[in-house]
């Protein structure tokens, strides 16, 4: 409207009106429909200080089709039009019904739907797609990140920036996490409906490949472990198409309100902690919320509370907790490798491909569907885990063979037959080599008098002799009880010579 009052200012002292369009930065033409129109609503140099611009606009630009001095049809409040058009089951038709019942003497549908196009042409890009309430939240995460300190060391780690958007509404969760790995992707969308307090009906997502194996328009391969994510809340999956930022407009805009309400705002503090960071990430996004939509005149927040939150699908009884599944085939030895470490299942499915679920805390293995095994999932410490009911009963007996098991039995028997025990298992390289020794030794002197016995061990353990056959042979050789009690009887004579006679 300057230009407008400086284009009459010119016209008036004899300009043409090239001159002005050149002084103006103008074509000649636009300056001459410019003069028209001036002179067709009779306003001249110099113009009365009471017209404001947007009367002068008001003069110069009504709208095309409206003749002067004809009045005005009474029109409906577009924006709260928009906002009801989002409600399942709302179409033009009904809003202009509802508008005609109000106003006999309104627009016709033709030409409500074309001011309505004309109103929607004013908003943003991501308005003018239309989703219905509860319909789909699109997810994505912010290309730049938020910078976190270590509070001992210093030193810089940055954090994702996850952005969710829903679609009616465009209520707005994000968060910071430290990857965009499986784990910290499902977490996320946990923390997300559980902050929305319902599902909705799909989920929109980029082609993550935490969340999408294959990219693909017609059939995309969605990851194992984000689908059964899916299920748990009862949602839809549906990516984006690749390199299609339009399929998901809502959490593209998202994600730069996101940065400048969020990045931008916070850029001057310094934090410690992810707990921290996200504690003011939450008041800002609770800022983006409660900010009121310059053409809509509400904010996202009065929207969600009265058009979305009804429309979402109820939370299940429990949040989802992640879990990693991988295929796995059973090797000879009845387990199965995840993670470094090794986990038993039934003997019978030697050579069987089984499904592992991994939580933190549990390992389960499934067959055909059907659960097989669970463990504890083990993060150090032996690399086997052994349920003993897996094991065939040959290998369930030979498990059961353990040091501190054979000690114990030779303990049971007499001090010198557990130190033979000890003994037998410590000349071995390694002591399960000596178990099988053990065990013989244990069928031997099975029935045999205790000081027999005791005495053979007493024996072994004086001349080394830590083989099953020297110990058999030593028991075979030992004189019975009854001639090592005569044998105790020593004779006294002058005529009986002793050991020193022969040496």
């Amino acid at each position: 409207m300057r230009q407008i009052r400086q284009m009459l200012r010119l016209a008036r002292d004899g300009v043409s009106a090239r001159q002005i369009g050149r002084t103006l930065g103008a074509a000649r033409s636009t300056i001459q429909d410019n003069l028209k129109r001036a002179a067709g609503a009779g306003l001249h140099w110099p113009l009365p200080s009471e017209l404001t611009d947007a009367a002068l606009e008001q003069l110069l630009f009504r709208r095309a089709g409206t003749k002067v001095g004809q009045r005005r049809r009474v029109e409906p409040d577009w924006a709260a039009l928009a906002c009801e058009l989002k409600r399942p089951g709302v179409n033009l038709m009904v809003l202009w019904e509802e508008y005609r019942d109000i106003h006999p003497e309104g627009y016709g549908y033709s030409r409500f739907c074309d001011l309505f196009r004309e109103f929607e042409r004013c908003l943003s890009p991501t308005m003018r797609q239309e989703h219905p309430a509860g319909d789909k939240v699109f997810v994505d995460y912010s290309g730049k990140k938020l910078a976190i300190a270590d509070p001992a060391t210093g030193a810089i780690r940055e954090a994702e920036i996850f952005v969710g958007v829903l679609g009616a509404s465009n209520y707005s969760y994000a968060e910071a996490g430290w990857t965009q790995a499986l784990p910290d992707w499902i977490g996320a969308h946990a923390r997300m409906f559980r902050f929305f307090g319902g599902v909705p009906r799909l989920v929109v997502p980029d082609n993550l490949k935490s969340g999408v194996n294959k990219a693909s328009f017609y059939d995309p391969e969605i990851n194992r472990s984000y689908g059964m994510m899916a299920s748990h809340y009862g949602v839809g999956i549906l990516p984006a198409r690749p390199r299609k930022p339009r399929d998901k407009a809502k959490v593209e805009a998202g994600v730069r309100f996101a940065q400048s309400y969020i990045l931008g705002r916070l850029r001057k503090q310094t934090f410690f902690s992810l707990t921290e960071a996200n504690a003011a990430i939450a008041m800002a996004v609770e800022r983006i919320n409660a900010h009121v939509m310059r053409r809509l005149g509400v904010s996202r927040r009065h929207l969600f509370e009265t058009i979305e939150r009804p429309a979402l699908a109820a939370l299940p009884e429990a949040d989802y907790q992640f879990a990693e599944w991988r295929l796995a085939r059973v090797s000879l030895d009845y387990h199965v490798e995840f993670d470094g470490f090794f986990y038993s299942v039934p003997h019978a499915l030697i050579r069987e491909q089984v499904d592992i679920r991994a939580t933190s805390r549990t390992v389960e293995i499934f067959h055909r569907s059907q659960r097989v095994a669970t463990h504890q999932r083990r993060y150090g410490g032996r690399r086997h885990g052994t349920d003993p009911e897996h094991m065939p009963s040959s290998h369930r007996r030979y498990a059961e063979w353990t040091p501190e098991r054979f000690r114990r039995w030779g303990r049971s028997i007499g001090p010198n037959t557990e130190g033979l025990v000890i003994a037998i298992l410590t000349h071995r390289p390694h002591p399960e080599q000596g178990f099988r020794t053990c065990l013989g030794i244990l069928r031997l002197f099975k029935g045999a008098d205790q000081r027999r016995v005791e005495a053979a061990s007493a024996r072994a353990l004086a001349i080394g002799a830590f083989t099953y056959k020297s110990i058999a042979s030593l028991l075979a050789n030992l004189p019975s009880p009854k001639s090592a009690a005569a044998d105790e009887v020593v004779i006294d004579h002058h005529n009986l010579r002793g050991p020193g006679y022969f040496h």
